[in-house]
């Protein structure tokens, strides 16, 4: 599954095949002009920048290339800054901010930018159970807000069921069924799909 989204986010190659992004072979495309952020599990946060700063890292590379002064780039992370609830947190180091928080300064870094296209590998692996729930929600209020398309990893069956608008079941590196949550419940194609499903 992770290699999956490393192929579409242009951090590994594929050996056969093709990755067809809007009609067009982006197979070859680098990484930087596939206009898709990732989220990681571990939030890959920059421990030396405040979670202003490191929400403003991406825009501020592009700075250089003359696309956002730094007036708009202020706009653009205090905008984030509130629609993921951290609001009076920008100044604060990544080692002083709980598991949930840092994950979503790695979630308002991922979308300040507005990527059609958010990669997430399971990004609530390393919460615990009662913060997963919570950070499930808010991401399911973002992408209802936000109507991005969202490409989500996750070995966790409850939270693919409750998150999903489709999902693609895979075992051994295979498809073995691409439906919505309620299709996969009521009509599995398979007993491994049954499996996946639970209860």
């Amino acid at each position: 599954k992770t290699t999956t989204l490393r192929l579409i986010a242009g951090l590994d190659q594929p050996t056969s095949g093709n990755i067809v992004y809007r009609g067009k072979d982006i197979s070859a495309l680098p990484t930087r002009l596939r206009d898709m952020r990732l989220v990681f599990q571990d939030y890959a946060l920059f421990p030396h920048l405040n979670v202003f700063d490191n929400i403003a890292f991406g825009l501020r590379v592009r700075l250089t290339r003359h696309k956002y002064d730094e007036r708009r780039v202020n706009e653009l992370v205090s905008k984030y800054v509130e629609f993921v609830h951290l609001g009076g947190q920008e100044q604060k180091m990544p080692h002083q901010l709980s598991g949930g928080q840092k994950q979503r300064v790695a979630l308002a870094r991922a979308l300040v930018s507005d990527p059609p296209v958010v990669l997430f590998d399971e990004p609530l692996g390393s919460l615990d159970a009662s913060l997963r729930k919570s950070m499930q929600f808010e991401l399911k209020r973002i992408h209802r807000e936000l109507r991005k398309t969202f490409i989500y990893v996750t070995h966790d069956q409850e939270e693919a069921m409750a998150m999903s608008d489709r999902i693609v079941v895979m075992k051994d590196a295979k498809i073995l069924q691409i439906d919505t949550p309620e299709a996969l419940y009521y009509e599995p194609t398979s007993t491994a799909v049954a499996r996946f499903v639970g209860a």
